[in-house]
């Protein structure tokens, strides 16, 4: 539910709103919509006051919304958010590509794909100090030594650094070393988690998981939103189908539909979406044209020798390509 303040609502007719609505149990957003001050409640059943707050002295009107996701809504804020990291400005109008390996596994591997991802346009930096693996016996990350590397590798080349966070108690380790944090697939409905990064002031790159409908990707981002953190970037990234010649299914209809939906970035992940490094190039170019303001892709000197998920990732003469393909090739452009 949205209450639009008249222009001149006084401060102590503020106060009464806020303080009426925090008195039944439910959350407060102050936001300004079009040059209009507006007061969002969000909880359970915000309706019931809809008579009480429209019948309060500063009140110009009052909406009910229907969607469950409020603070993610496109109604709810028709101004779309651009998210900034770094030079990065998600949303901003110009795509953002995040490149780097899958996970952070030497020192000098770091380094080396962090100078080749810079140099080709890329304008932030990824790796796994963390890593979720279906098998147990699968590399694991170096943790916190990963982050330290990670982090040297992004100042080296003036790149800020986004890496999974896989446990809530890690939230704060992690928010240390990196510009972004990343919430994974496997994780995107891990509420905890998602409350521990909303009370960050981190940017937070929310995955979609591979079995979730685009309703409860909204409402996991709602999750953070709503611990207070408005610095969230979506990324579609695949989804489990019957299929099996691609490890997942990219949802190329989700990016538009998303973009209708959400004022929230939207970005495409063709590395996890199928799987295939021949594949990842054409992913990627259909995922900016259905208008997505980014893509995060996995690069890596020598694929071969990855210790995870060698096989989509791309070697740095395909990275090249592709940023020449979707129009962001040349030279890094100076801060």
């Amino acid at each position: 539910m949205i209450a639009f303040l008249n222009a001149d609502c006084t401060l102590r007719q503020k106060a009464d709103i806020v303080t009426l609505i925090e008195r039944e149990g439910l959350r407060v957003h102050v936001d300004r919509i079009e040059g209009t001050e507006i007061i969002g409640v969000v909880g359970k059943d915000p309706g019931r006051l809809a008579a009480v707050i429209a019948a309060m002295p500063g009140v110009r009107e009052v909406r009910r919304m229907s969607l469950p996701y409020a603070l993610v809504s496109l109604d709810y804020h028709p101004e779309r958010t651009v998210v900034k990291v770094g030079r990065a400005r998600f949303g901003g109008g110009k795509p953002v590509v995040i490149a780097g390996p899958c996970a952070v596994e030497s020192e000098a591997q770091i380094q080396r794909t962090a100078r080749i991802v810079a140099e080709r346009g890329a304008l932030m930096l990824r790796g796994g100090a963390f890593k979720p693996r279906t098998s147990p016996y699968s590399f694991q990350g170096l943790g916190a030594e990963g982050l330290r590397l990670l982090a040297d590798a992004g100042k080296a080349t003036g790149l800020p650094v986004v890496t999974e966070v896989v446990d809530s108690d890690d939230v704060g380790l992690v928010a240390e070393h990196a510009d972004m944090l990343q919430v994974g697939a496997r994780n995107m409905q891990n509420f905890s988690l998602l409350r521990a990064v909303g009370r960050q002031a981190r940017p937070v790159l929310l995955k979609r998981g591979m079995m979730a409908t685009i309703e409860e990707f909204l409402l996991a981002a709602e999750y953070v939103l709503e611990g207070g953190n408005p610095l969230v970037v979506l990324c579609e990234r695949g989804i489990r189908t019957f299929e099996r010649a691609t490890r997942n299914t990219l949802d190329i209809a989700a990016i538009p539909y998303l973009k209708e939906r959400t004022h929230l970035p939207v970005i495409a992940d063709p590395s996890h979406a199928c799987g295939v490094r021949s594949l990842v190039i054409p992913l990627a170019r259909a995922a900016i044209a259905a208008g997505a303001d980014g893509l995060i892709v996995e690069v890596h000197p020598r694929p071969e020798e990855a210790l995870s998920d060698g096989p989509q990732a791309l070697r740095p003469d395909d990275f090249a390509r592709m940023m020449a393909e979707i129009g962001l090739g040349g030279p890094r452009p100076e801060a």
